[in-house]
């Protein structure tokens, strides 16, 4: 299979690049003055991780036959999507700033090509849950066409309460899908309270185990352990993977690290002048400048 067009970067490119995806994720966050920000904070190493070093796809050709598939269960997630999305060359980093707008491609749930014309999403994300069945649909459709394309998908911890993921989990693992590999992202915080105090979810890798699933773990914000965790389990054999990835919500800001209120707050202009202040710029530089003063924003 020929290789796919996405530059590959290094351990530490994949920091810098997640580190520019946080400082996007911000500032589109507080255009909208709408959308998550402790989520996809927490999940911007992985994301860079998995655009920019693990999958198989074509940001020019985004329906590549050869693609890996990749599907975000957790569509609340979706601002550092859109971020990865426009690093990687899917769509103009300008366009950024028209998320959640009126008409925008960037709906404040991703919205897939097909219906809304945005490269890169395959199917629509909202109610939580889904992601998984979708997931092992696919793989089992590209088995029975022998195909070697790889699924993805990625759940939040507290999406783990839906019952369908497990009846997919449970499918999954009836029928040996090894080419389906689920990242979960394990910050033990959901929107009402942390995860054990709405709904105890551990022993979370024995109840994996327990559905006949191979369960490897590793510290979500350290890049070369991922990557280590997701080469694993592309060799395993005979049985879908999962990665359970512990993360903080809100990761590189302060002020909303390990805090679950954060999980679907918007920052305003102050708290967003602390979060970049703190994130600092990076060597790919910045899509947007502000003018603090007026609180004007113009596209560079």
């Amino acid at each position: 299979m020929p290789q796919s067009n996405t530059q590959k970067l290094d351990h530490k490119g994949l920091e810098e690049m997640a580190r520019q995806i946080r400082r996007d994720i911000i500032k589109m966050l507080l255009i909208s003055e709408s959308g998550h920000s402790g989520g996809p904070l927490g999940v911007a190493d992985i994301f860079s991780s998995m655009y920019f070093n693990v999958l198989r796809h074509d940001p020019k050709n985004h329906n590549w036959p050869e693609r890996d598939y990749f599907f975000l269960s957790a569509g609340h997630l979706a601002p550092v999507w859109y971020a990865t999305l426009a690093r990687a060359g899917y769509f103009p980093i300008q366009e950024l700033t028209t998320l959640r707008k009126i008409n925008t491609r960037l709906q404040g749930h991703p919205a897939p090509a097909y219906t809304h014309g945005l490269p890169g999403v395959e199917i629509a994300s909202g109610s939580l849950g889904q992601g998984m069945s979708i997931a092992v649909g696919c793989a089992i459709g590209l088995r029975l066409d022998k195909k070697p394309n790889r699924v993805y998908v990625l759940h939040g911890d507290g999406e783990l309460d839906e019952g369908q993921i497990w009846e997919g989990m449970m499918t999954a693992s009836h029928y040996g899908l090894d080419n389906l590999i689920a990242i979960v992202d394990r910050n033990f915080c959901q929107i009402d309270n942390r995860t054990d105090k709405v709904m105890q979810l551990e022993p979370l890798s024995d109840k994996w185990r327990s559905f006949g699933w191979n369960v490897l773990e590793c510290d979500g914000h350290k890049i070369p352990d991922f990557l280590d965790a997701i080469g694993k389990a592309k060799e395993h054999m005979g049985k879908p993977s999962v990665v359970i990835a512990k993360t903080f919500m809100g990761r590189g800001v302060s002020f909303m690290e390990d805090d679950y209120r954060w999980h679907g707050v918007p920052p305003n202009l102050e708290q967003a002048k602390k979060a970049l202040s703190e994130l600092n710029p990076t060597e790919f530089g910045d899509f947007i400048e502000f003018d603090w003063e007026k609180e004007l924003v113009t596209a560079k």
